[in-house]
């Protein structure tokens, strides 16, 4: 990957984030890793756990971020989720609602659709 493409993705994250945070919730985690793939971003607000993707475009000439989130890529996003919420680092009290959103950032700024899948 690019050093610019890095770039644009960080970025879109840095953008994703503070929409959370001026919404009130707290970034528990930017790209947890671990061997089976990356989350983007981990949140925690109003009860909820959030487990988001970030696609963030230049433009929308190849389609907007929101269709880049295909169906394995879903699988991937909640096998991960199961991996956080196992390793117990959540930061997160029992029975907090769990929800996976999918933030598309570009050119006219950020779009999130909450329980994406």
């Amino acid at each position: 990957m690019s050093d610019a493409r890095r770039r644009l993705g960080a970025e879109g994250e840095e953008a994703a984030a503070g929409w959370y945070t001026e919404r009130g919730y707290e970034v528990l985690a930017r790209n947890w890793r671990v061997r089976e793939g990356e989350i983007d971003l981990v949140l925690a607000g109003e009860g909820t756990l959030v487990f988001c993707e970030v696609k963030t475009r230049s433009s929308d000439r190849f389609g907007s971020g929101l269709e880049a989130v295909t169906a394995a890529k879903q699988r991937r996003l909640r096998r991960l989720a199961g991996i956080y919420l196992s390793r117990g680092d959540t930061g997160c009290v029992p029975r907090r609602t769990i929800r996976f959103d999918v933030a598309a950032v570009g050119p006219t700024g950020v779009d999130v659709v909450e329980n994406a899948f």
